[in-house]
């Protein structure tokens, strides 16, 4: 029976719709997928699983694990595998070149000295006469009685003065949060952006003064993920809540906590006691409850572009392999093969099913700490070279090149 005119019609406008439909259901919900030059690892591949034993070999000791692997892989290998990535070949200016040849002759002052303005986080440790290229010295201080003729003002709460007269001394601002909420009264601007006058980035020691350090060897083998969040953010929290129903997890902060209360971790661990005359602190014993765990979670507050912060670094520092949900750039970053990147899984079921492989497969595991053994650090030498820890040197070749109080007002 032929179909009629109207009805044909119908049928194929339907089927136009469809494919419409489907179109940009495609292309709306794709895995998100990095910006970065630097090529992700294959995880959907599970390439980095050891191929000798298709049964799992749970383990605890990491010495062990080394071992599997430096007798299966080794340093040779990985550094072949990832000779590009040594040579920071990236084509991405997500960093600063902090490192790169300077020209002496732009720096106009030989001395300069920055007053540290109102409340900041920045550690009262960074206070010093700092030796800086080409023979300048850099005063960096909270003290106005050290730096009591300062040649710039930083300000990182406080909003800079409105107006600066000639003469006056340059007005600095910092803002490392997402945001990179510019004071518009600042005539040196730091971010965590490299598009920025002056960039800081969350890799430095300095972000972590006066914490315990002794790490552990043992991994909790029934408990693989650590996570701790205090900050209830509902679209993190929606996040962490799926992937975390999926694999065995310690969860101490205010979000999720599945421990009974915050802070219990010292009451599991309590070799991490920083000192047992003070009342403990969040932060003291971060790292190594940290190293307890095979994996800890890491969640960025806002997924932007080079917001890579203090939550990724943390883990590395301690020794665990950091699930990672954040910055689409992060491998511009941080070391080759570091961290599992969340967002190049098509599911969360995926990416625990990777997350559980590679927990019982020493080798896979051990491969996540080659960076580190053997001495491959990608873009993550300039991370850290582009961190809290030189910022004194580079802000005050940043007042030089402007000739500090001597720079004209606008």
């Amino acid at each position: 029976m032929q179909l009629k005119p109207i009805k044909t019609f119908a049928i194929t406008l339907m089927l136009g719709f469809s494919l419409i439909i489907l179109f940009l259901t495609t292309a709306f919900l794709q895995t998100p997928s990095a910006n970065s030059s630097i090529p992700l690892p294959n995880y959907s591949s599970f390439h980095t699983l050891s191929t000798s034993s298709t049964t799992p070999q749970p383990f605890k000791d990491l010495f062990n694990a080394y071992k599997n692997w430096d007798s299966q892989v080794g340093c040779a290998n990985f550094r072949e595998k990832h000779t590009d990535l040594s040579l920071n070949r990236s084509k991405i200016s997500s960093l600063q070149n902090v490192q790169g040849e300077i020209h002496c002759a732009d720096l106009l002052m030989n001395h300069v000295s920055i007053l540290v303005k109102g409340w900041t986080w920045i550690p009262d440790n960074m206070d010093n006469l700092y030796s800086c290229r080409c023979g300048l010295t850099c005063l960096w201080s909270k003290s106005s009685l050290l730096a009591d003729n300062p040649d710039a003002l930083f300000f990182e709460s406080v909003t800079p003065p409105f107006q600066r007269q000639d003469g006056d001394p340059l007005r600095v601002y910092m803002d490392l949060e997402a945001g990179r909420k510019r004071s518009s009264y600042e005539d040196i601007f730091i971010s965590y952006h490299a598009k920025d006058d002056v960039q800081s980035t969350y890799a430095g020691a300095l972000f972590h003064n006066n914490r315990n350090y002794q790490l552990s060897s043992i991994k909790n083998n029934d408990t693989l993920v650590y996570w701790s969040s205090s900050r209830c953010l509902p679209q993190r929290n929606e996040l962490a809540k799926k992937l975390l129903r999926l694999l065995p997890h310690h969860s101490f902060g205010k979000c999720l906590n599945n421990m009974g209360g915050i802070d219990r971790a010292l009451s599991l661990y309590p070799e991490c006691v920083k000192d047992p005359n003070e009342a403990p602190k969040w932060w003291d014993h971060l790292h190594c409850a940290m190293s307890h765990y095979k994996f800890v979670l890491a969640i960025e507050n806002t997924m932007t572009e080079s917001y890579v912060t203090e939550k990724l670094f943390y883990a590395l520092d301690s020794g665990a392999v950091p699930i990672y949900f954040g910055a689409p750039n992060v491998w511009d970053f941080i070391p080759p093969h570091s961290v599992i990147d969340g967002t190049q899984f098509s599911s969360m079921e995926q990416l625990a099913s990777y997350v559980k492989s590679v927990a019982n497969d020493p080798i896979a595991y051990a491969e996540y700490h080659a960076w580190r053994r053997c001495g491959v650090l990608g873009n993550y030498g300039k991370t850290r070279a582009a961190s809290l820890d030189t910022l004194p040197c580079r802000v005050c070749e940043a007042v030089s090149r402007k000739n500090g109080r001597n720079a004209k007002a606008f």
